[in-house]
């Protein structure tokens, strides 16, 4: 599965700094100046998961493969973007294409970085970005309502209609200085904005980038960052992107542990923050565990057992006959699969088994 999440926020807060901490496969420039970044980077990132590690352990493979996101190092938004200011457009669209936002808010007091928004002010920070898309997505809600405007005077379409309804209450919600994941609609109401790819439908992890004083603790401009996140039910994290970036130059594990020490860290930061922007794309994985290999595979929340082999192959789906699933804490309780199944814990399943986060499968099919 190719999922994205794009790191977003205003010039010069530590976007591209963490771009190059969490990528493993690409590195942006990180310089002092608006508009460093033009073309957005894009990085294939490992998602840490420490179940993986525990049944490499376990089963000794040749190799072991995790799975990945992509992050999208997007250029600094800037007041006036939606009208196309600092290059808003092309910055804007780039925003479209992703599944979910990391926004960097500034959360530190230095001098010799470049602002020009005047005192450092985390909560304003975030509303001039907030601002900036929901004013493009009231431009292309508006755009879709006059269409389906014409369509339900003219037809008494019951569907356009529907979608009428839904387009109404989405403009009216952006005009309040809303963004639309907080309005709540249903299952049936998103293929009406399905369309729009709409930037404030987005699910949001905040990330305060602090000083190195304040990385355990957090600050004054951390905690009023969180509270405003809180406040609409979206998660936070603190960082000091500038060490994070120094741990993911480190090679040898001697220099990383004495770091890890210096700094009184236990693991990267940056850890956490994959795992949540995977939580926050509603993301789960399960193992296929050999001797060839250890590996995870990303699937979505709630898929079922065909669905989840179609990662693997499409022929997988296909020709689905079963799955052999062994929940992650039996495998780690007993040791082995062949443990597993002499002890019973070993299933079968069929076509409805809705997979679980941390199974170990196995699929038959025919194709």
């Amino acid at each position: 599965m190719s999922l994205r999440a794009g790191i977003v926020g205003l010039p010069n807060v530590g976007k591209s700094t963490l771009f190059n901490a969490v990528s493993n496969s690409a590195k942006a420039q990180a310089s002092n100046y608006r508009f460093c970044t033009i073309d957005p980077n894009v990085g294939l990132v490992d998602v840490p998961d420490e179940r993986m590690d525990k049944l490499a352990e376990l089963v000794k493979p040749n190799r072991v493969v995790p799975t990945q996101i992509e992050i999208v190092d997007i250029a600094g938004l800037v007041k006036g973007a939606s009208r196309g200011e600092g290059l808003g457009n092309k910055f804007l669209g780039n925003i479209r294409e992703v599944d979910a936002i990391i926004h960097v808010v500034r959360c530190f007091e230095d001098e010799n970085v470049l602002r020009e928004e005047g005192a450092i002010s985390p909560i304003s920070d975030k509303e001039i970005i907030d601002t900036e898309l929901q004013l493009k997505d009231l431009e292309s809600v508006d755009k879709k309502l006059q269409k389906i405007q014409k369509m339900a005077r003219v037809g008494g379409d019951a569907k356009a209609k529907a979608e009428l309804e839904v387009l109404e209450r989405c403009k009216s919600w952006l005009e309040q200085g809303k963004s639309i994941r907080g309005l709540g609609l249903t299952k049936e109401e998103l293929p009406a904005i399905a369309d729009l790819f709409l930037l404030t439908q987005k699910p949001v992890l905040y990330v305060a980038n602090v000083d190195e004083a304040s990385m355990h603790t957090g600050n004054k401009y951390s905690e009023t960052l969180k509270a405003a996140a809180d406040q609409e039910g979206a998660k936070l994290i603190v960082l000091n992107n500038s060490i994070e970036a120094q741990i993911a130059e480190m090679e040898d594990p001697n220099d990383k542990a004495l770091f890890f020490e210096e700094y009184s860290m236990t693991q990267p930061g940056l850890n956490t923050l994959i795992k949540a922007a995977y939580e926050l794309l509603n993301l789960a994985t399960y193992f296929t565990a050999g001797v060839q290999e250890v590996r995870a595979w990303t699937i979505e929340k709630g898929w079922k057992a065909p669905q989840a082999a179609s990662v693997i192959h499409t022929d997988f789906e296909k020709g689905f006959i079963k799955a052999e699933v062994i929940a992650y804490s039996d495998y780690v309780k007993y040791g082995s699969e062949a443990a597993c199944k002499e002890a019973g814990r070993l299933r079968i399943e069929g076509k409805e088994y809705v997979v679980a986060d941390g199974d170990v499968m196995h699929f038959r099919f025919n194709v």
